[in-house]
């Protein structure tokens, strides 16, 4: 499944336009302006990032802006619009819901900015393989919001502009600010063949917006205009042929953000032979998708998968799994994980206990190399017992790549994204991979308002930088455990 969707799955089996060769992918930079209580956010990401912070800091609208962008680029404004919730946390059919301050009079306008690394090779939509001039990019998109008119009885996202550049190589280093190996990783991923020109660009014609489409590769040809004022959709999520091979990996890219939300029911429901063979992000389809694993990695011993990922579930505390398998139910055509447990005592899946059935889906998971891409995941730590809390960031950890090794078949090139807030995650998280969530008042053009703030811990790699706050890991614990009333402002924080 993509971030906003509920048909596709987690790896690329069943997925169109999705090549079989590299992919690799990974969201770099986020910057959201007038989304929700996103005032003036920017945030750098590496493989792995926890946003750590009390509850309704609105921690969670950093991954409903991921999703905004990768519904964007998939489906029209409407559409893209209606699947996020909205400022209440449900989902509303009024764009206006998606803006800060979004039912005040006067304009409305948000921005967005990513930075990503895009797969070296892209299929288009009719099968055809490309190749990408360049696969470190940046996107920009500004919508803003036009009242109903005529016989309208609701309003509309309204495009604004719409950019997509080339980060050159030589430059890579500065937006690549996380630990890793140049030689091994980042000069694998990297790549870049063509001038400063853009992909997409926004002028304006007496105030009227036209975005274009540029040629790809410095191929002739003049660049195809299209009046930004009516588009019901993106001009990215539009291209769906290897005609224009690096916008269309751009659009793969932030088609394949996912939110992972994993439901006991859906995790502990058996799977039919003719169900699809990728998890899905609540979690249905786990026994499919574990068989499929076993079967595809080492079709002559397909226990090797089952003793790994039994191998995981014995680092929980309170279990004691000898072996698992998929039992296939040929008269029913069904298959179901059972356990064994080293008692002699044989479960199915659907008797764990809900944290169990995450930890187990998560393992699964990391066995299969299909899966790449960005994972947010909210509050992984739901259900687990605080003495399995270690087991768990681990786990999660290890699902993202290893940055100083070449992506590849061992080293799948998984980003991962997790919230929480619990001092159990934070205390056991990399300093490095910590950013802490708390609101802060920020400067608008309506006067100051409150928004989020997301801040690295002092003397690690995100806290450089002009204008750029960071706190210590003694300012954070206390935050998250004492309770609000008592709260005094952190002291030996900067803002």
């Amino acid at each position: 499944m993509r971030v906003g969707g509920a048909a596709d799955g987690l790896g690329v089996h069943g997925r169109h336009g999705e090549a079989r060769g590299p992919r690799e992918r990974m969201l770099t930079r986020l910057e959201v302006r007038g989304f929700k209580n996103l005032l003036d956010l920017m945030v750098e990401f590496g493989p792995f990032t926890c946003i750590a912070g009390e509850n309704g800091t609105g921690k969670s609208n950093v991954f409903d802006a991921i999703q905004f962008l990768s519904l964007l680029a998939d489906r029209s404004m409407l559409e893209a619009a209606q699947e996020v919730r909205g400022t209440h946390g449900e989902l509303h059919g009024d764009a206006r819901d998606l803006f800060w301050n979004g039912y005040a009079d006067g304009e409305h306008r948000m921005s967005f900015a990513a930075e990503m690394i895009v797969p070296s090779e892209v299929e288009d939509d009719f099968g055809r393989i490309a190749e990408p001039t360049s696969t470190f990019l940046r996107y920009e998109l500004v919508l803003g919001y036009q009242p109903p008119q005529g016989g309208e009885r609701g309003g509309r996202l309204t495009l604004r502009s719409e950019d997509l550049s080339q980060i050159r190589p030589r430059v890579a280093p500065h937006h690549l600010r996380f630990p890793h190996s140049a030689k091994e990783f980042r000069n694998s991923v990297v790549t870049g063949r063509r001038s400063t020109a853009p992909y997409i660009s926004t002028s304006f014609d007496e105030g009227d917006a036209v975005v274009r489409i540029h040629p790809d590769g410095g191929r002739r040809g003049q660049p195809r205009p299209a009046p930004a004022s009516r588009a019901p959709q993106t001009m990215l999520s539009t291209i769906n042929r290897s005609d224009d091979p690096t916008i269309l990996a751009a659009r793969r890219e932030m088609q394949s953000w996912r939110r992972l939300a994993l439901e006991p029911s859906a995790l502990r429901t058996s799977d039919r032979y003719t169900d699809p063979s990728d998890l899905q992000p609540d979690g249905l389809h786990l026994p499919r998708s574990l068989d499929r694993i076993a079967r595809e990695r080492y079709p002559h011993d397909v226990a090797r998968v089952y003793s790994r990922v039994a191998g995981r579930l014995s680092d929980l505390s309170g279990l004691h799994v000898r072996t698992l398998h998929v039992e296939a139910d040929d008269k029913r055509e069904l298959l179901t994980i059972k356990l064994h447990e080293i008692g002699g005592m044989e479960l199915p899946a659907r008797s764990l206990s809900e944290g169990t059935l995450r930890f187990l889906a998560l393992c699964v998971l990391l066995e299969d190399p299909q899966v790449r891409g960005l994972l947010c995941m909210e509050e992984p730590e739901n259900g687990i017992h605080p003495a399995n809390l270690n087991a768990m960031v681990e786990l999660v950890r290890e699902l993202a790549v290893d940055p100083y090794e070449p992506p590849g078949e061992g080293n799948p090139f998984r980003q991962v994204l997790i919230n929480t807030h619990s001092p159990g995650i934070v205390s056991l998280v990399k300093e490095e991979d910590l950013l802490f969530a708390d609101t802060a008042v920020v400067p608008t053009a309506e006067g100051p308002a409150r928004g989020l703030r997301l801040r690295p811990l002092a003397d690690t790699w995100r806290a450089g930088g002009a204008g750029r706050g960071y706190s210590t890991m003694a300012d954070i614990l206390p935050y998250l455990t004492t309770p609000p009333q008592a709260r005094l402002t952190l002291e030996g924080s900067r803002s």
